[in-house]
């Protein structure tokens, strides 16, 4: 008789929750939650900031989390090679609030950031139309995830908020609508 088989949990599904644990460790210790994201298209999750009184701050930072079993990185090198959707990329330009994408390594137990939105705006000559199926991004090794850059993602949220506030007005209610 043949057996049937059970659906699986793989390593892959193992790795990717090794890797969403990581960065929520990091945000909980600012005090700070993440939301994960159900229907994913390019954004895992959404983090959100607090005041030092515990009060919501508006907007939120979007977060793409990659894991890899291991990342290879050789010795003496500044930065990680990383490849991405170009779709993802679109989506990820596209967005109002930061974009930060981060990529876990398992067997060390680290991850990498990149601010996506800044990286693609000072690349000299990209031209998003001309890029293939896949985009490689170069995220410096510098860029470890840590609670100190969980609170950079914050700073980061707070510019671009700050900067929709210059531009965004309210409807002219002086003249009727038509």
């Amino acid at each position: 008789m043949a057996r049937l088989r059970r659906k699986r949990r793989t390593r892959e599904h193992i790795l990717a929750d090794l890797s969403v644990h990581h960065v929520e460790g990091h945000v909980l210790r600012c005090g700070w939650v993440v939301e994960r994201i159900v229907h994913d298209y390019g954004i895992d999750l959404e983090l959100h900031t607090f005041t030092r009184r515990g009060e919501v701050q508006e907007g939120e930072v979007l977060l793409q989390v990659k894991a890899r079993k291991r990342l290879h990185l050789r010795a003496g090198e500044t930065s990680l090679a990383f490849r991405v959707e170009r779709s993802d990329v679109i989506r990820w330009l596209a967005e109002l609030f930061p974009v930060i994408l981060i990529v876990y390594d398992a067997r060390k137990d680290i991850a990498y950031w990149l601010y996506v939105q800044t990286y693609f705006r000072q690349l000299p000559g990209f031209n998003l139309f001309a890029a293939g199926d896949t985009i490689t991004v170069r995220i410096p090794v510098a860029n470890v995830l840590s609670s100190a850059a969980v609170r950079q993602f914050g700073r980061f949220r707070a510019r671009v908020a700050a900067q929709i506030r210059k531009v965004v007005h309210d409807q002219d209610t002086t003249r009727p609508v038509r």
